[in-house]
């Protein structure tokens, strides 16, 4: 399969909806030079204009915003989206960033002590929750994970479904399934990083969640790091040794590997599995054309299919 193309899921009014806020107030934000002017936005861009809503909800101004956006680029290498690619927290006053080795004031460049932050911490902390409180939200993230299902299956538009697993995110951080739908999603748009960093999120909640391990593989896979795909795919084959699709896969890394051995081992294993899935002509297929080279002729799952069409041999995507 070949690398899928990145694409703009996002209207102006998908944005304003899932925002909450009016048209005036994102063509205000355009015009201060606090985001690029768009008639369609990516996923990258929704996170940053939620980071620009935190940051003019906590009263800090335009301009200063804007200032820190520019010394954040010149002081910190690589960083070209300080909105999206950053934790950026503020008390109104301070813009200041989290780095792996503490807090960092945008503007000056000065790292922050743990007096000095902990005003920053006002910006995101709440009182301390009651546990019938920290149910409630619980329910709720679950409501709103089940939405983002219902979305999908109802063909709704996709920035639908993605608006409702963030939100089930943000009451539930370690909403495990929730971030694996999400990264589905993302890579559906073309954002394999994206993905890619939703998956790990699932997996560090999560390490046995078998799922979040294919769907890894799938990214690692379209991103040509064959050796952490297979890495992956085992994973997911140790933790449910019938997953089928795991054994396509690997079986297709395997041949891509030169390994025709390990290939043909993981397309019978799949035969065994799913032997009347769509996918099992190609299979078929597949090890039909790696025994003509091996030793040991024919095999029991592989009838003659001299004549047929071939297929496309392609991977199974994330799920």
């Amino acid at each position: 399969m070949g690398v899928l193309q990145a694409r703009e899921e996002y209207s102006r009014a998908d944005v304003r909806r899932i925002l909450r806020i009016s048209e005036n107030r994102l063509r205000s934000w355009e015009e201060r030079g606090l985001c690029e002017r768009r008639t369609e936005f990516g996923f990258a861009d929704l996170i940053a204009l939620k980071t620009l809503q935190k940051l003019r909800e906590n009263r800090v101004p335009a301009d200063r915003i804007k200032d820190s956006i520019v010394a954040l680029r010149e002081k910190l290498a690589g960083i070209e989206r300080p909105l999206w690619e950053l934790r950026i927290f503020s008390d109104g006053r301070r813009v200041a960033v989290e780095l792996p080795n503490g807090r960092m004031e945008a503007l000056t460049g000065q790292m922050l002590f743990n007096f000095e932050a902990s005003s920053l911490n006002r910006v995101e902390m709440l009182p301390k929750p009651t546990q019938l409180e920290k149910a409630q939200r619980l329910r709720d993230a679950e409501q709103w994970f089940r939405r983002g299902l219902e979305l999908e299956e109802g063909g709704a538009p996709m920035a639908e479904a993605i608006a409702a697993y963030r939100t089930a995110l943000e009451l539930n951080p370690e909403a495990a399934g929730a971030w694996v739908n999400l990264g589905t999603l993302s890579y559906r748009q073309g954002g394999l990083e994206e993905a890619e960093t939703c998956y790990r999120q699932a997996l560090r909640i999560s390490p046995n969640y078998a799922l979040a391990h294919f769907n890894l593989g799938n990214i690692c896979e379209e991103l040509d790091r064959l050796k952490e795909a297979v890495d992956h795919y085992q994973i997911a084959i140790n933790l449910q040794s019938t997953y089928a699709d795991a054994h396509y896969n690997l079986a297709l890394v395997f041949e891509r590997q030169g390994e025709p051995m390990l290939a043909a081992k993981h397309w019978r294993t799949y035969l065994k599995l799913d032997p009347a899935s769509p996918w099992a002509g190609i299979a078929r297929q597949q090890l039909r054309n790696l025994l003509t080279i091996m030793p040991g002729g024919r095999d029991e799952h592989t009838p003659d299919t001299a004549g047929e069409e071939p297929e496309l041999v392609t991977n199974l995507p994330p799920r």
